[in-house]
């Protein structure tokens, strides 16, 4: 992890939470993830090699308020070359049902290899992508990997291209209840 003195000591002013992140989820971000190691772009450079599997958790754009109907609305998402998106996955109040598909997909895509390289990213400042780093992590993954920079800071050096959401993977509403897993 490579973050100028300034930004580290700015980051560490935010402490882990015990659990999921419950509040806003865009504000600043711990400079750690228990149990993951926090990266940056250089580092997923050089960890594309091992093919590690690409975890966008990035909102879904919203279609604009007050859009006349008969404007057709199509958004692209762009993301990591390879990257699977599943759109607003990081959030603290997904149901049970999401959790495990998700993770059931996980484990598809890695073949069940709990042992396999993760990458999990949103955007900077996104407690999406730390959720879903927290949420692999419990559930036994042993080499995930977190990058803050996101989306952002992955264009300031490479290309994107346009994804669109895992298959059978939707935003869901808020649930309102309290996050467990």
């Amino acid at each position: 992890m490579i973050f100028p003195v300034a930004a580290a000591q700015d980051k560490a002013a935010v402490p882990e939470p015990p659990g999921l992140w419950t509040g806003p989820m865009v504000s600043d971000t711990p400079a750690t993830l228990e149990g993951a190691r926090v990266i940056d772009v250089p580092t997923l450079e050089a960890l594309l090699r091992q093919k590690p599997l690409l975890v966008d958790v990035g909102p879904a754009d919203r279609k604009p308020n007050g859009l006349p109907p008969s404007t057709i609305w199509k958004p692209t998402h762009r993301s990591i070359p390879g990257a699977v998106w599943f759109p607003g996955a990081g959030r603290a109040d997904l149901s049970d049902e999401k959790v495990d598909a998700l993770l059931r997909r996980i484990a598809d895509l890695t073949n069940g290899d709990k042992s396999a390289p993760l990458v999990t990213f949103c955007r900077p400042k996104c407690w999406g992508s730390w959720n879903i780093g927290k949420r692999l992590v419990r559930a036994g993954y042993t080499s995930v990997h977190w990058l803050p920079a996101g989306i952002t800071g992955w264009q300031e050096r490479n290309d994107t291209t346009a994804v669109t959401p895992e298959t059978g993977w939707a935003p869901n509403p808020p649930t309102g209840r309290s996050p467990s897993k």
